[in-house]
């Protein structure tokens, strides 16, 4: 849902020790001590550095990232200015879990003067495999009970399939206050382009941040990709990623195919794709290729 920038204001070492060392000093045992008033800017600094992350080209690189995401959660999460942060960071914890179950076996390194090994990423029948593995038996995120009737009737109404509402506990487990480092908001975590271009607000109040409009667009945005592309796991590839990302990868090695060009979308992506499918399969015991629009 678009790239970060880097400022180059803390670079993530420097920030994911930072975290460490404080939290050493600070954490009780069993709970929370009282938090440190952190620089806010270099708060988001470390988020974007995640989220640069999730963009990169290597699945298996996330797994690396699980140690500081793990101590960064609670704090942020303890912090009301961080709090939204916490959320949008809570689900995608998932994706560190399984880029280290994914991690395949490292080439040898190359003889002297040789170019080194070129890494590569697990095919995307191995990424399904292992997230219905993940998901399976996990309970109902706590606001998904209420708000799963609601938002169901609304993405029925734009012609969507109204299983594709559990795309909510993969953005941000059904929590609206969920806020990406690059501007990603809401249950659906729609940018500002996106949230625009289809009809909502973002001042005085952030429309994105409430559940009917939200949704809303998030169904029409999933409407307009499914009619582009012919195929829910291209357009939720698409969602997540860009459009024109999708479609470069299409035409450059000239299929039709999520298959064809998963192992060259970003790292968020390949696992954002067969996530999404777990869960609605876990869900509503349908699988993406089942699913059919209303009307």
């Amino acid at each position: 849902m678009g790239r970060a920038q880097d400022d180059s204001t803390v670079t993530l070492p420097d920030a994911i020790q930072a975290a460490k060392d404080w939290a050493q000093e600070n954490l009780d045992t069993n709970v929370l001590a009282a938090l440190p008033a952190a620089d806010q800017q270099q708060t988001e600094q470390l988020l974007r550095e995640l989220q640069e992350k999730f963009q990169g080209e290597y699945v298996v690189d996330l797994a690396a990232l699980r140690q500081a995401a793990t101590v960064a959660l609670p704090l942020l999460a303890a912090r009301p200015e961080t709090q939204p942060y916490a959320a949008w960071l809570q689900p995608r914890m998932d994706y560190l879990d399984v880029a280290d179950k994914l991690q395949v076996v490292v080439p040898p390194p190359a003889a002297p003067g040789q170019p080194a090994p070129v890494p590569s990423n697990p095919p995307p029948q191995r990424e399904r495999e292992v997230w219905v593995k993940e998901v399976a038996n996990r309970p109902w995120p706590p606001a998904a009970r209420e708000l799963v009737p609601r938002l169901k009737p609304i993405f029925a109404g734009e012609k969507v399939p109204p299983q594709l509402v559990w795309l909510a506990e993969v953005e941000s487990s059904f929590d609206a206050r969920a806020r990406s480092p690059d501007g990603a908001a809401g249950l659906f975590q729609l940018m500002p382009a996106t949230a625009k271009r289809f009809g909502l607000s973002l001042w005085p109040r952030d429309e994105r941040l409430q559940a009917g409009a939200d949704t809303a667009a998030s169904a029409q945005y999933l409407k307009l990709l499914h009619d582009r592309f012919g195929d829910w796991r291209l357009a939720l590839a698409a969602y997540n990623c860009g459009e024109g990302t999708v479609q470069k990868l299409l035409e450059r090695y000239k299929t039709k195919s999520y298959d064809d060009i998963a192992v060259h979308l970003p790292a968020e992506t390949q696992l954002f794709v067969p996530k999404v499918e777990a869960v609605i399969l876990q869900r509503e015991g349908v699988s993406l290729a089942g699913l059919s629009s209303p009307g």
